[in-house]
């Protein structure tokens, strides 16, 4: 059992939570999640199984997309309704092109202060639970890229926005600092994430649905080729796949290559039919001068993709 399982999290759970169900679910322990959702979030979570696990870091990187709801006039511990109230500050003179202006400040790329409230590590130990001690600890601010943040709806002082950002930004920092431009303080009251990568909420089945289904029913698991649509599937010819088993890139000349690929490409490796690697096109390497690859992960059983 291996590949990529997208589920639609529910409320209420941690992304550990659907982890240990799914553990339990599928009778394995190879089981780990592509990005956490903090416990009040909801939406797409792709989760890797077995071999899957092998997919995570190339799963990660992909943009996200969520719904957003943040309430004006308050701050709070963690950024979001699930935290203690730090502070109340009058909401009155903000209106739609108030919005508009602050949230223009912070489209493209910007610098964001990761929350102590978060999965991030300081000597090991994550800063939430420093936090949850009572301390705070030095942050380094950390570039992130919003691609997108419109202002969908304002019945204040609710305000929902839509949002789609690179990897690691945390939309409820996000409106903290929408609320910090505006001079009234912001948290985030709901956040719904609706794509990660290529998967939308339409492609994501729930645990529920999948707990209460037949113990035979065969599992949605995506392998390489629907995990990582957006890379190209490059062929290898006979004479490479044996080397490339025992991990010598092939040269471009026992490739079937497109024209078109460029310097830097990734790809998918594969070898009779099957995917046996991820690689990055890299034909002019200097200390390397094995083939015409840089190979970033070798699948020991390809026979399973």
């Amino acid at each position: 059992m291996h590949g990529i399982l997208l589920i639609d999290k529910s409320p209420g759970m941690t992304s550990h939570d659907v982890v240990r169900r799914l553990r339990r679910l599928l009778g394995t322990r190879r089981v780990g999640h592509t990005g956490t959702l903090d416990p009040m979030a909801t939406g797409v979570l792709p989760v890797a199984v077995g071999e899957g696990t092998r997919l995570v870091e190339f799963l990660m990187e992909g943009d996200k997309e969520y719904l957003a709801t943040l309430r004006l006039g308050m701050t709070t511990t963690t950024q979001d309704a699930e935290g203690e109230i730090l502070a109340e500050r009058s909401w009155q003179g903000v209106d739609r092109a108030a919005l508009e202006s602050a949230a223009a400040d912070l489209r493209g790329a910007i610098l964001q202060l990761p929350p102590m409230y978060s999965a991030l590590k300081r000597n090991g130990v994550p800063l939430h639970r420093l936090a949850r001690q009572g301390m705070e600890v030095e942050r380094e601010p950390r570039p992130v890229t919003i691609f997108r943040l419109d202002i969908l709806r304002v019945e204040l002082p609710l305000v929902e926005i839509a949002v789609t950002c690179s990897k690691g930004t945390y939309v409820r920092t996000l409106a903290y600092d929408l609320g910090e431009a505006l001079g009234c303080g912001a948290h985030l009251t709901a956040l719904r994430r609706t794509r990660s990568g290529p998967f939308g909420v339409a492609d994501c089945l729930t645990l529920e649905a999948l707990e209460g289904g037949p113990a035979d029913r065969p599992l949605p698991l995506l392998g390489p080729r629907a995990a990582l649509p957006e890379l190209a599937v490059v062929a290898v010819g006979p004479d490479a796949a044996a080397r490339l088993a025992n991990g010598i890139p092939p040269s471009a000349a026992e490739c079937d290559l497109d024209a078109s690929m460029e310097t830097g490409d990734r790809v998918l490796l594969e070898v009779a039919g099957k995917i046996a690697a991820i690689a990055r096109y890299a034909p002019l390497r200097e200390r390397e001068k094995r083939g015409d690859f840089e190979l970033l992960r070798v699948f020991s059983h390809p026979e399973i993709w």
